[in-house]
């Protein structure tokens, strides 16, 4: 969602002061911020950061009105109120000379750089401002609080009253509202008869106004938080009500958030109650709440103090909060945390030291969300005035943090939610490979996120990371585009972005305008003429429809509201574009297939239709309004929506697996409202339309249903238009994020085999899971969910420590943003088994198994259930393991999941799954019957711990002649020193195997999260990672070394008979090469044992037969007779007949010289016998 880039700045003042800042404040549209110290007030500019005027009280001035405190703007930034520790408020007027300007940009002589830009100057220079103190206002009591709203101007006094102070004070007076006077009740269904606060010294510490709930989020000085609102248009204290939220008895600090409806509390405890209000009691309702665990901070969770400050980000997606002690944290609208500093880098050195965590007095966010300012409260402590002796301008007390963030917080449509799209103030960062190689929306979809090294997801270790998953996946790096620097002059911030479905093109929208990128041209094409940029203010966000770019837009020229189109291949100009009126503001756009959706400011929703019409060269696009919805019924404020999609999701109407078509329809419309999302169906109660009768664009079209809440604190929602008839449950489901709670599935239930359903089976399920990163977006076939996440490198090495304590590099990490994936799969899987479909889940899961991380999405579904159900404290009366072992074995990969989990998790959880899954002998001997040699061998190990050595011996002695059948040499290398390990002398008796029984928790597990090492991998690998229990006597010499035969060891005499028989064997059948290869492999000696086989095994019985085995064993070719040496022998009589006995001798000569030349070369390079490729020398 958010995340942090590079090093912090500081900000640099001009001017020779011994006084720190104190409180920092930027203005309504986040231009200019103030600056305040103890008698001094400074306005900045936000881009660049300078300093543009500063007021300095007088002396006598200040000791009357004290030091400053708190700074709050005018909505029209023409004026700040300014409060003093002596209970007075400063009124300054901020004038602006006109055609005046303290900053400009200088460039080259020649360079057309826009100084024929209408506006430049106001876009590019820093304006020249004054401050002038046009009132003051002495209320008599310290100020706790201000708040602006519209013309007035709230203040919350330390002796109990409430003030409604008009900006132009000096005519309008003020009013004063004793609290004691408000009734409060737990809802506002108490009406008047709700209690008062009883207390004369209770007064507000902390307040905000939430303009979407009318009221205003307030703390009191003993912890309690409310609410209060006006019961009419009238601010008095006769018409003012206010509710309890009883949880809370230590609030510290409030924040609103206007779009989701949401006031955060921060509390005593460190941590952040989260509260919306009920619209139908009007009392204050419990949401979620954001605090540190003890298993990711075990260090600190305790430890932070009260909160400090809470501060949402301009977009209402984020929050930023902080404490007491330090500290900076960031988290979702719904309580995802995204960034942490008080752990990793943040919080210690490269050496392991651990820093003082930064302590923040005042913080502010920028425009767009790409900055945040905070005042650093320990540089103001420990600051030393010898550093102003200098004239120059030194380090200022205030440090600027750098974001970039997703797309989707900003502009939500459908056509870049396959793609991960982060924008920053000046760059995007695409997930997306090479243009050149993406030729469909699959190619480029299939190519998602690496692990980053620090947050290894649960497939990060072992084989299936390095071969499968990392060539499905691709790097770990961005394709980062930098804005064309023309047009960031003048359109400055970056507010919108979208990417096109191929990944091949990206539109930006400033300020005016916009620009679209060609990631296979590398070029930028912006607007010819810079009068059309300049009037056309882009309102409700753009999106892509194949080469074309579909946005709405302000006409300033003509004061109207318009959707526009423009193709990407013509040049971007208004001749070229398809212009369409819209009656009402768009706030929101959205595509679907050919289908355009706009959320207008009335509370209405506008469907057009969208198609391509090849005139000339440049072909165009057209639109036709299709159908009007009005939702003011059910949308309070418009400002509340906070994503507009229509897509194909039905509920009971119509799901069949006979008519995969309708699937591409748009049925019905999702609409997320202050995060609880709403579905509008279309209503197929009455008579149907059919499509034959009626052109498409012409037809009327069916009416929407009244709304239902599918689900509650959503901040994204993902759906896709694509068919795939073998994945319908991932394509025709919808995909929600959810925050904290995690992330949400409303899938589809198919009958299966064309079977009718029953009746009482609903056609959708929710389904809930939790995932360890925050989804941006979703690869529906795939299976996978992409994201982003920190990581930090720290550089305080390449400073000395003299020197260390003035660089922002030592005191914080570098911060990059990595690639990240996750596979969702095994959760939903099992949702399903938790709620008895396993019918559904086998139809899922048969649909995946072509993928090539589904055994480990079926290794990590065992793995959970078995941690947690063997390690709980409490007895499961319905235990799910069995239910997933039964559904494993639906699958032919049951035998390898189930080892691979057990080799994963610690002994003592053995008994627990193989209870379940069944007893380890009797997969051993299923192994060795499906001849998966491999998988044989992990069981071995298995067996090796939980049974006595005579049975591990057993079964050793089985896959050992096995592998030497099959020629499994690596193999038979590991089996001869792991039959040597059990006879080195061990009288352990481990607990017996388990029979298949019902499953009894066990506690005292620890997940082990690295994988062990397959019997499968290589000889040298192997030898050094190779983990067994009872190896601690295994042989450490090289494989090819061989102990001597007369050794008086009786595991060495036991292989060696094992090694003989096999040897015989080979010799009997007259395998030669194979028992060629069998010495060269094993290290046996042949030559002597050649010698004592001499007249048994070695013994030729069928000299013919021996031969021909001899040629096909070696592909040794036949002796051939010459052609003009055989005649018939009933030709020419006698004489040929001889002739023909003399060829046959000869023949036999040739064969039994070429023979044994091969058999004599064949015994003297036993000693050094090559096999493929590699020499083997005894």
């Amino acid at each position: 969602m958010y995340f942090l880039s590079g090093w912090p700045k500081r900000l640099l003042c001009p001017l020779e002061s011994l006084e720190q800042p104190l409180h920092i404040q930027t203005d309504p549209q986040r231009t200019f911020f103030a600056v305040l110290s103890p008698s001094q007030l400074s306005i900045w500019y936000c881009r660049p950061s300078v300093l543009i005027v500063s007021y300095k009280e007088l002396p006598k001035a200040a000791s009357q009105f004290g030091p400053y405190k708190q700074a709050e703007w005018r909505p029209d930034s023409t004026m700040i109120a300014v409060s003093t520790a002596n209970g007075y408020i400063l009124f300054f007027e901020i004038p602006s000379p006109r055609d005046k300007y303290l900053y400009e940009p200088m460039y080259p002589k020649g360079s057309p750089h826009l100084k024929g830009t209408p506006h430049y100057k106001e876009e590019q220079c820093a304006p020249s401002l004054n401050l002038e103190m046009k009132k003051v206002l002495d209320l008599q009591a310290s100020i706790t609080s201000l708040q602006s709203m519209l013309e007035d101007l709230l203040v919350a006094t330390a002796d109990g009253f409430l003030h409604l102070v008009h900006w132009d004070g000096m005519t309008n007076g003020r009013k004063a509202i004793n609290l004691c006077t408000v009734p409060f009740s737990v809802d506002l269904q108490s009406s008047r008869a709700g209690s008062f606060l009883g207390f004369e010294d209770v007064y507000i510490r902390d307040m905000e106004y939430c303009a979407t709930l009318d009221g205003f989020a307030v703390v009191f000085n003993d912890g309690r938080v409310g609410f209060i609102t006006p019961m009419s248009s009238r601010f008095t204290a006769e018409q003012l009500h206010g509710v309890w939220a009883q949880d809370v008895i230590d609030g510290t600090c409030v924040a609103v958030n206007n779009k989701y409806r949401l006031m955060a509390f921060g509390c005593a405890n460190g941590s952040v109650q989260v509260y919306t209000i009920d619209t139908t009691t009007g009392a204050m309702q419990f949401s979620h709440k954001l605090e540190l665990t003890p298993k990711q901070y075990p260090d600190i969770w305790n430890k932070t103090g009260p909160v400090k400050l809470i501060r949402w980000s301009p977009d209402s997606c984020v929050v930023m909060v902080t404490w007491e002690c330090g500290g900076l944290s960031l988290w979702s609208v719904f309580g995802a945390q995204l960034i942490c500093t008080l752990g990793g880098d943040f919080a210690y050195q490269s050496d392991g030291a651990k820093k003082d965590p930064l302590k923040i007095s005042s913080m502010t966010w920028g425009s767009e969300g790409y900055h945040l300012w905070v005042i650093d409260g320990n540089s103001s402590s420990n600051m030393k005035p010898e550093r102003d002796a200098n004239n120059e301008a030194h380090q200022f007390g205030i440090l600027q943090f750098h974001f970039i963030k997703s797309a989707l917080t900003v502009n939500p449509c459908m056509s870049n939610q396959e793609q991960v799209l982060l924008q920053g103030e000046d760059r995007l960062y695409l997930n997306c490979g090479d243009a050149t190689q993406a030729q469909s929306p699959r190619n480029t979809s299939v190519h998602s996120e690496h692990k980053p090294t620090r947050e290894r997801g649960p497939f990060s270790d072992g084989s299936l990371d390095s071969q499968g998953l990392s060539t499905l996946l691709g790097h770990r790096h961005w394709h980062v585009v930098q804005i064309h620097s023309t047009y960031l002059e003048s359109n400055w911030p970056i507010r919108f972005s979208a990417i096109d479905k191929l990944g091949q093109n990206v539109a930006v929208v400033g300020k005016f305008g916009f620009a679209h990128y060609s990631l296979l041209t590398k070029k930028w094409k912006l607007f010819g003429n810079i009068t059309q940029e300049q009037n056309m203010m882009v309102t409700g966000g753009l999106a892509w429809w194949n080469d074309f770019i579909v946005l709405a837009c302000y006409n300033l020229n003509d004061h109207q509201e318009e959707l526009r189109i423009y193709l990407r291949t013509s040049n971007l100009d208004n001749a070229f574009a398809h212009i369409t009126k819209v009656q009402a503001d768009t706030l929101l756009l959205s595509v679907f297939r050919d289908i355009v959706i706009l959320f207008r400011a009335d509370c209405s929703i506008c469907l057009y239709s969208i198609e391509r019409r090849p005139e000339g060269i440049n072909p165009t696009a057209s639109i036709q309004v299709l159908q009007e919805v009005s939702m003011s019924r059910y949308i309070p404020h418009p400002f509340l929506v906070v994503s507009v999609t229509l897509t194909s999701v039905r509920t009971e109407t119509g799901i069949t697996l006979k008519m995969p078509q309708q699937a591409c329809e748009a049925e019905s419309i999702m609409l997320n409202l202050a995060g609880q999302l709403i579905m509008l169906q279309r209503d197929r109660s009455g008579p149907q339309i059919r499509d034959k009768d009626n052109n498409p664009n012409q037809r009327k079209h069916l009416p929407f249903c009244a709304p239902v809440v599918l689900a509650q604190s959503v901040e994204n929602v993902w759906t896709t238009c694509r068919i795939n008839k073998q994945k319908r449950h991932l394509l025709e489901a919808l995909w929600l994020s959810c925050g904290g709670a995690g992330m949400k599935v409303w899938l589809p239930l198919f009958p299966r085999d064309h079977r009718k359903p029953h009746s009482f089976l609903s056609r959708r399920i929710m389904l809930p899971f939790h995932i360890n990163i925050y989804p941006l977006a979703v690869l529906f076939e795939d299976a996978l969910v992409l994201g982003a996440v920190n990581d930090t490198v720290l550089y305080d090495c390449l400073y000395t420590q003299t020197s260390a304590r003035e660089h922002l590099e030592v005191l914080f990490p570098f911060s990059i943003v990595e690639r990240t994936s996750q596979i969702y799969l095994h959760h939903i899987l099992r949702q399903l088994l938790v709620r008895n479909l396993g019918e559904q889940a086998l139809l899922l899961a048969h649909s995946c198994a072509t993928l090539p991380y589904f055994p480990h999405v079926l290794e990590l579904m065992l793995h959970e259930v078995l941690e947690e159900e063997a390690t709980s404290r409490e007895p499961i009366p319905d235990p799910l393991l069995p239910t997933v072992a039964k559904f494993i074995t639906e699958f032919p990969l049951f035998l390898q999941t189930v080892v691979h989990c057990a080799r994963k998790t610690e002994y003592a959880l053995w008994n627990y799954l193989f209870a379940a899954v069944g007893n380890p002998k009797d997969l051993f001997e299923e192994c060795l019957m499906a001849q998966d040699l491999d998988t044989a061998a992990s069981y071995l190990i298995i067996l090796q711990n939980m049974e006595v050595p005579a049975v591990s011996r057993q079964h050793a002695t089985l896959l050992f002649n096995t592998a030497l059948e099959q020629g499994k040499w690596d193999l038979c290398r590991h089996m001869i020193r792991f039959l040597k390990a059990i006879g080195s002398g061990e009288t352990e008796t481990p607990p017996a195997t388990p029979t298949t029984q019902e499953p009894s928790s066990s506690s005292g597990f620890e997940f082990f999260r690295h994988r062990s090492i397959s019997l499968s991998q290589s000889a040298e690998n192997l030898h050094s990672k190779f983990n067994l229990t009872k190896t601690l006597s295994m042989p450490s010499g090289p494989s090819g070394k061989r102990w001597s035969k007369d050794s008086d060891c009786a595991e060495n005499m036991y292989i060696d008979m094992m090694l003989w028989r096999h040897a015989r064997r080979l010799l009997e059948e007259i395998k030669l090469k194979d028992l060629g290869c069998f010495a060269a492999q094993l290290g046996f000696e042949l030559i002597g044992w050649l010698c004592k086989e001499r007249t048994r095994a070695a013994r030729v019985e069928d000299f013919v037969f021996a031969l021909k085995k001899l040629h096909k064993d070696f592909l040794w070719p036949f002796p051939v007779i010459p052609a003009s040496s055989i005649n018939s022998p009933f030709k020419n009589g006698k004489r040929n007949f001889i002739s023909l006995l003399t060829a046959l001798s000869f023949t036999a000569a040739c064969y039994y010289h070429c023979l044994n030349k091969h058999l004599n070369f064949f015994l003297s390079r036993l000693k050094i016998f090559e096999f493929n490729g590699l020499q083997y020398t005894f």
